[in-house]
């Protein structure tokens, strides 16, 4: 016999499909927007190429490395 197709998002009811609601940024990722330089954006261009990864992909990698490897300095005179 086939199994029902169950989901997090999908319950199956007395033979209704109920959709349940997904939430917008409940995945733990959130969307915003960034301006860049034109030389920054080829070089990511040029390693999502090189690498096969997404723009999006890399864009977190770099971001995950330089928050884990940057420090705040004092104050400038």
């Amino acid at each position: 016999m086939h199994q029902p197709f169950l989901h997090d998002e999908v319950i199956n009811m007395n033979n209704k499909l109920v959709i349940t609601k997904k939430l917008r940024g409940d995945d733990g990722y959130r969307v915003f927007s960034v301006r860049i330089k034109v030389d920054t954006f080829d070089h990511i261009n040029e390693l999502a190429e090189e690498t096969g990864r997404t723009r999006n992909e890399l864009i977190g990698m770099l971001l995950d490395f330089a928050l884990e490897h940057s420090e705040v300095a004092g104050e400038r005179a």
